[in-house]
């Protein structure tokens, strides 16, 4: 395979290939990986061969269409994502098989493209490619579940002025191991928004990055995690913006129960010369719900022009609030009721913006549920 490598003097420029031996094997010293439990991970950083069983089931709309082909041989394969690490690249490598998702041009979707993903036994390589024509409208769910081990790459290229929703949802069983790069290009005048919900899982690692093909491109990226005991959640974001007048948002919430749960937050926003007018902003919030527990948020921005709209970046960290549930209990409300409410108020500004209620309602009695509710309790309430 040809690689394809870039590297600039600027100490933000991020290394690329397409050739997995360009990257070295990762260690705790690297800037990318000194977060992630390695030794949980390390039969991924050397090649193996696919031996995952993966079940499969699409909901396709019309105006829609999914086919399964080699990814090698599409003529967006690439066009989105060039890795930025050894497992991405090993992913782009050796994946044989791939989901095409494609949207008609100026195609308006009545309902979202679901696909169900229930993994069985074993560990797989996918790449898959998502285009979305020029002023089409769509939203997709990427829903996995059963166990799950697998390098993931998965690339969406939006259109002059179309629209994608990309919610993927993560509540696969204990010992998956998820290491997926979901990278975009927003083209001229499109809006891109990716919600990742994580809730299962033993070892979830996400790098979602977006880039901008023309002016008027628009990037919402959203999180929801809730990490237990033994559970290692990661969010590593870039957002390149390279065009003028284009505007990001991120918002990510982490929740953590239990004295090993584990969240990490890398934020990354550079803003180049030539974007002019970018308006970008990035939030973490984290929530601590027992002691032990370990929420680390890295918020990073790098502006080389003075020529911008606004940018800014915060990221919180803390334990439960006692004075709110405090007052709470003192209207009444039982303590374990108060907390309950407390938690679903932290998530629920991003859950809300999911836009497929249904799935609004799943993920929140998921997150109930970790605190000790169940659905019947909580209509025994009402």
């Amino acid at each position: 395979m040809t690689a394809l490598a870039t590297k600039s003097g600027s100490p933000a420029e991020r290394f690329t290939s397409r050739d997995p031996d360009d990257f070295p094997i990762p260690n705790a010293s690297q800037e990318d990986w000194r977060f992630s439990p390695l030794a949980r991970l390390r039969e991924f950083f050397e090649p193996f061969e696919p031996d995952g069983v993966i079940e499969g089931e699409e909901s396709v709309p019309a105006g829609a269409h999914v086919s399964v082909v080699d990814p090698h041989s599409l003529d967006a394969f690439g066009t989105a994502l060039t890795p930025t690490d050894r497992v991405s690249a090993l992913a782009m490598a050796h994946a044989r098989r791939s989901l095409h998702v494609t949207v008609d041009a100026g195609a308006e979707l009545t309902e979202p493209i679901v696909l169900t993903r229930r993994g069985i036994s074993g560990r797989s390589y996918t790449h898959h490619v998502v285009e979305i024509g020029a002023n089409a409208k769509a939203t997709m769910v990427i829903d996995h579940l059963g166990l799950i081990r697998v390098a993931a790459n998965i690339e969406f290229v939006i259109g002059d002025g179309a629209s994608l929703s990309v919610v993927a949802v993560n509540s696969a069983d204990a010992g998956s191991v998820q290491l997926s790069s979901y990278a975009a290009l927003v083209g001229r005048d499109a809006t891109y928004r990716h919600t990742n919900i994580t809730l299962g899982g033993s070892v979830v690692r996400i790098v979602p990055t977006v880039r901008f093909g023309g002016p008027g491109g628009r990037a919402e990226l959203l999180g929801v995690s809730f990490a237990g005991d033994e559970q290692h959640f990661e969010s590593r974001l870039f957002v390149d913006h390279d065009a003028p007048s284009c505007t990001s948002n991120v918002l990510y919430k982490n929740a953590l129960l239990g004295n090993s749960a584990r969240t990490v937050w890398i934020g990354d926003v550079r803003i180049r010369p030539a974007a002019k007018g970018t308006s970008t902003y990035e939030m973490n919030r984290n929530l601590l719900l027992s002691d032990g527990a370990r929420a680390d948020s890295v918020p990073n921005l790098e502006i080389e022009t003075g020529e911008i709209a606004g940018a800014g970046h915060a990221s919180t960290t803390g334990r439960f609030d006692d004075l709110q549930l405090f007052y709470l209990q003192s209207r009444g409300i039982p303590e374990d009721e108060a907390r309950r409410l407390v938690v679903r108020g932290f998530f629920a500004d991003v859950v809300e913006r999911i836009g497929v209620p249904d799935l609004q309602q799943r993920i929140m009695t998921a997150i109930e549920a970790r605190l000790g509710f169940t659905p019947e309790l909580e209509s025994s309430d009402a």
